[in-house]
């Protein structure tokens, strides 16, 4: 096959499906200035008109890490992409995307369908309004994709819940790195980190999120809105868990009484 294109189209069976996440292709291909796009060597699910677009009834997870082109879905107008992006395809969803004829790019994806991913979907860990994430240029996602196309290869016993497993963790990357780039200005992230800090150094003691917001020079609604949009947890919610996550290892590795393992960590 060219070394410019690796594509695996793959079968899962019933016993794959209940794992929770099935893979159904999964490929890299370069595509170069002023070629034909896509290339006519996909079968008929999955080769498109970029004037025309398609829908799918898969996810699939698409990493851009060379050139530029555009991509437009029923949910998402006309949007440029470029390396370092990376665009999610819901099922059921129309949409189209095409390199730039001036630039080509190289593109990796790899396709999947499972209750697992129904379920981040209608948790929205993932919405259709908000398809692309700005992961940047990785090895670490390169690689990942290229176990995948490993494994595809190989079809060793097991092979799909491998490519599950490498599913989970590129959607993982795709979320992080989406909620922090709303955290572009180095310094709130800092001062939330240096607030995670204070709280892990004493959660033993009194400490109020008033006091961790003095600390780090913070109003405190500012602080309590900003730490909850980067972890999650309200400040208050934060030092609980980690009282509870030290009891929890007092208990598992000490012969402490629960009584004075409350008066450690409270």
């Amino acid at each position: 096959m060219n070394e410019s294109i690796q594509i695996r189209y793959l079968i899962a069976n019933e016993q794959d499906a209940t794992w929770g996440l099935t893979v159904n292709t999964v490929g890299y291909q370069q595509i170069e200035p002023n070629s034909i796009y896509p290339p006519q060597i996909h079968p008929e699910q999955y080769f498109f008109s970029t004037q025309k677009g398609r829908i799918l009834d898969e996810c699939i997870l698409l990493y851009i890490t060379q050139g530029k082109g555009t991509f437009v879905s029923s949910s998402q107008k006309a949007i440029e992409l470029k390396s370092g992006d990376m665009v999610l395809l819901f099922p059921g969803e129309w949409h189209s995307y095409s390199p730039d004829k001036s630039t080509g790019w190289r593109e990796y994806w790899i396709g999947f369908k499972g209750i697992d991913m129904e379920s981040r979907i209608e948790n929205g860990f993932f919405c259709k309004l908000k398809p692309i994430f700005n992961v940047g240029s990785s090895e670490e996602i390169v690689q990942l994709y290229m176990r995948a196309i490993s494994s595809a290869k190989k079809q060793e016993i097991g092979f799909q819940q491998i490519l599950a497993g490498i599913v989970t963790y590129l959607l993982g990357i795709a979320y992080s790195r989406n909620k922090l780039s709303g955290f572009e200005d180095v310094k709130v992230t800092n001062q939330i980190d240096k607030a995670k800090m204070i709280m892990f150094e004493n959660s033993h003691t009194n400490i109020t999120p008033e006091d961790i917001a003095n600390q780090i020079c913070v109003s405190y609604s500012s602080f309590r809105r900003i730490f909850k949009q980067y972890t999650g947890l309200s400040p208050l919610q934060y030092i609980q868990e980690i009282r509870i996550q030290k009891g929890k290892e007092l208990l598992a590795n000490t012969l402490l009484t629960s009584q004075e393992i409350a008066f450690q960590i409270v």
